[in-house]
């Protein structure tokens, strides 16, 4: 074969592979044809479009992650596609203090956290981990959705957060793998993970537990190696979690109400026009029912699966509790405020 065919021969291979190419775009500048099975891949974002990182620690299935993800919702259709929340959940982006640290100085535009790690801020935070401070769910809710909620995100001012609402993780319970757990003196001498708290830790002192501070991130493995007796979390925590993989037992003692504010950073929120700050505080308000309802479906259901997974429940009367951890309130009430306390107590049932 000579040169010359050769040539002729390698320029209609290029043609051909380029028709294809064009056809198989949709020629003619028509859109190429969807594939068989009906995705379609997403466009990109615009330009203009401005992604901001929603951060948390718990896993991708937990409400904290898919409340976010609701919220983002709303706020792309209400800014006609502006604003798009991206989701980190998992302790991706750090544990909740790093994330709090994050949103403060910007890094990080939102996150849903527990309001232990907020009392470096205001001691008005620590009013909500005080034990059964709250009677019950809309006890919390008539609490933290008024007057007194909206004081204690005041509390935020000039630290670089702004708080939109307390969304919530629930109340917390007791699980372990030594011992079923009814009364006060069953926690002789178990060693309890607890988050960085020292009124939760105080209170756990009472009734006689050895409560041991630990990030999140490392309390799995921790059960599992038996560093540590047992752990107190909600229930959607400690199934998504998978805890009953390494806790025999689960007391439903519901000690602690869990609040989660959702915070948004202040560098960002000082960005916002008037109106779109709106858009963005009236959305996050009606994504608080939204995930307080994800909670309680959870609530609603899991004693049963967990139980199904092998746990050994207890419900343990809670009387003798509240007066195990009493003395908490004398220690805490010059910190906190006696009169904020008193005032929460009277907004119950």
């Amino acid at each position: 074969m000579s040169k010359r065919t050769m040539k002729v021969l390698s320029l209609l291979v290029v043609l051909v592979f380029a028709l294809v190419t064009v056809t198989g775009c949709g020629g003619n500048g028509e859109p190429a044809p969807a594939p068989e099975n009906g995705e379609v891949e997403a466009p990109a974002p615009s330009e203009d479009q401005i992604v901001l990182r929603g951060a948390t620690t718990p896993d991708a299935s937990h409400p904290y992650n898919q409340g976010l993800i609701v919220y983002g919702e709303m706020l792309e259709e209400r800014t006609n596609g502006k604003f798009r929340i991206e989701t980190y959940p998992d302790s991706q982006l750090g544990s909740e203090r790093e994330l709090i640290e994050g949103v403060q100085m910007g890094t990080i535009e939102l996150t849903v956290v527990s309001t232990a790690p907020l009392a470096g801020f205001s001691d008005a935070f620590l009013v909500t981990d005080l034990p059964f401070i709250f009677e019950d769910k809309p006890h919390a809710y008539r609490v933290l959705d008024g007057e007194i909620g909206q004081s204690i995100f005041d509390q935020l001012e000039g630290t670089g957060i702004v708080g939109l609402a307390f969304w919530e993780n629930g109340f917390r319970n007791i699980t372990n793998s030594q011992r079923p757990i009814m009364v006060p003196e069953d926690m002789q001498g178990l060693k309890i993970r607890t988050m960085e708290n020292q009124i939760h830790m105080d209170s756990f002192r009472q009734v006689g537990a050895d409560p041991t501070p630990m990030a999140f991130g490392e309390l799995f493995t921790a059960l599992q190696q038996g560093t540590v007796d047992g752990q107190e979390n909600p229930l959607p925590i400690i199934s998504v979690s998978r805890f009953s993989e390494v806790q025999d037992h689960l007391a439903l003692t519901g000690h602690f109400y869990a609040p989660a504010p959702l915070l948004i950073s202040g560098a960002f929120w000082d960005t916002l026009t008037d109106e779109e700050k709106e858009i963005f505080q009236q959305a996050a308000i009606e994504a608080t029912e939204i995930q307080r309802g994800m909670i309680q479906e959870m609530d609603d259901r899991l004693v049963d699966e967990l139980e199904a997974e092998g746990m050994q429940i207890t419900r343990p009367d809670v009387a003798p509790w509240q007066e195990a951890m009493a003395p908490v309130y004398e220690q805490w009430e010059d910190t906190i405020g006696a009169d904020l306390i008193q005032q929460i107590q009277e907004m119950g049932n």
